[in-house]
């Protein structure tokens, strides 16, 4: 069994199925629909593992809020601090930069994450009309 847990198994088995990055609560209901009982923190617990394992990758929100998602690719995000929305980045401004470091350092790179933080048009736009 790759020296996974039952309850990593059945996450990652759940999380195969998911369109996009969830939290843990989530991810909890989920496997509960799926007739897993496996305890909230033991999902937070097997996440965690599976993080160190490079098996899942998390982004935490300006919220504090981390949301988990399979490490398909990279993620590169431009967040809205007044609003929370999130636009993805499709092109990679630091791809190279990852395959130097990680030829450089001999460090093991599982994925990477890239996230602007600033006010969207709307955002800005609510803000230039309180200044009126």
């Amino acid at each position: 069994m790759n020296g996974r847990t039952r309850s990593q198994e059945r996450i990652l088995k759940v999380m195969k199925g998911l369109t996009q990055p969830t939290s843990a609560q989530d991810l909890h209901m989920e496997l509960r629909n799926h007739e897993y009982s496996i305890g909230l923190a033991t999902v937070y617990r097997s996440l965690d593992a599976l993080k160190l394992d490079g098996l899942v990758q998390v982004r935490t929100l300006p919220s504090g809020e981390s949301l988990y998602s399979l490490p398909q690719e990279d993620r590169h995000h431009l967040t809205c601090l007044r609003c929370g929305g999130s636009i993805s980045i499709e092109e990679c401004p630091v791809h190279n930069l990852e395959q130097e470091l990680q030829q450089h350092h001999k460090f093991r790179i599982y994925y990477h994450t890239l996230e602007f933080f600033g006010l969207c048009p709307d955002c800005q736009g609510q803000e230039e009309a309180v200044v009126e």
